[in-house]
């Protein structure tokens, strides 16, 4: 079995859009692009670039970006929106490119899509520069261990969110959109062991709310963060 993305890539795409989704404008993008804006970085390695935006968001902030995807349509997309970038085929896990090559690597969303986060760790670790920094944002371990879509309506109308088997790393799916894709559950531990023992120096964690908008779905989310925001560097 795949893990879906080359079937849902275009459902992808199209839930994209060229703005991305609630998530992204209304949450992530602003703390993602506020850790890299001028700090000097120059090269920046997109793991998971999926359809090239965040590419294309750092680009005029005078860094030089490869984007690495394992979904060939993704990548055919993120080249043909820009034409003069840097996209490749590749996987996480065995990185085709140089030791020490780069500032900065981000992953946007990407880590839940990797199945061996150690060796992914490891290549990261392998390609940034000494004093270059990984900064990623993530599904919260709490979100990927949800009972369905996490939400329920209580017999007294209201809403709860529900976990289980938080402790057991696992593959789940997940549907949206005509999206249907395989995730990888680990919990908070799994992730800071495996920084801290690759080499990695936190410097940033955050849970970031959401920003411009104070509808239902926002009012929603602050009781319940989808998101985190880590940097850690190389020494």
């Amino acid at each position: 079995m795949t893990d879906g993305w080359e079937a849902s890539a275009q459902a992808w795409i199209d839930t994209m859009g060229t703005d991305g989704d609630w998530g992204r404008r209304h949450v992530l993008d602003r703390p993602m692009l506020d850790r890299i804006s001028g700090r000097g970085f120059s090269t920046a390695l997109d793991l998971g670039c999926g359809e090239g935006r965040f590419c294309r968001m750092m680009q005029p902030l005078g860094i030089r970006t490869v984007g690495i995807d394992p979904t060939q349509a993704l990548v055919a997309q993120a080249q043909q929106l820009d034409p003069k970038g840097d996209y490749r085929v590749g996987r996480a896990e065995a990185l085709d490119l140089p030791d020490a090559g780069f500032d900065l690597v981000v992953s946007y969303l990407s880590l839940v899509d990797i199945e061996d986060l150690d060796a992914a760790l490891a290549e990261v670790h392998r390609v940034l520069r000494p004093g270059g920094c990984f900064l990623f944002a993530n599904l919260q371990g709490f979100n990927t261990a949800a009972v369905g879509q996490g939400w329920s309506r209580e017999p007294d109308g209201s809403r709860r969110f529900s976990i289980d088997h938080y402790l057991e790393t696992r593959s789940t799916w997940i549907s949206w959109n005509g999206i249907h894709i395989q995730n990888w559950h680990r919990p908070l531990s799994s992730y800071m062991s495996g920084l801290l023992d690759t080499g990695f120096r936190l410097v940033h964690f955050s849970e970031p709310e959401p920003v411009g908008v104070d509808d239902e779905k926002a009012r929603r989310y602050r009781r319940a963060p989808n998101f985190l925001v880590m940097e850690w560097c190389r020494d």
